[in-house]
């Protein structure tokens, strides 16, 4: 039986909490791919989500650009151009099952927001 690697994640400090919107996306660029953050405050509890900036369906980095709230239980960004929502949290489009967005692991750390490696 061979043992399995183990998968060591890498960190990359983007930004202090304080350059994120409340209930609002930025846009980073981490190697190379243009991600957006989003800082939700819902219910007295603030959450860090980072999504792929790409919409699959509009064909442009626009996700940062758009309306975050909650639908059917899931915190989502509509898409700016065509309105799909994507489900912050995994990256799941709900009203298509053909696409999605990527999601990354996000971590606050002493006021700085760390996106995991891709």
């Amino acid at each position: 039986m061979q043992a399995q690697a183990e998968v060591v994640t890498t960190w990359n400090d983007v930004c202090h909490t304080d350059d994120l919107v409340t209930n609002s996306g930025v846009c980073v660029l981490l190697e190379g791919k243009q991600i957006a953050l989003f800082k939700i405050h819902i219910e007295g509890n603030t959450q860090y989500f980072g999504v792929s900036n790409w919409d699959p369906v509009g064909q442009a980095n626009v996700l940062y650009r758009g309306i975050v709230g909650t639908l059917q239980g899931n915190i989502v960004v509509a898409s700016p151009l065509y309105k799909e929502h994507y489900v912050l949290a995994t990256g799941k489009c709900l009203e298509r099952d053909d696409v999605g967005i990527q999601s990354y692991e996000i971590r606050v750390e002493q006021n700085r927001v760390l996106v995991a490696s891709l």
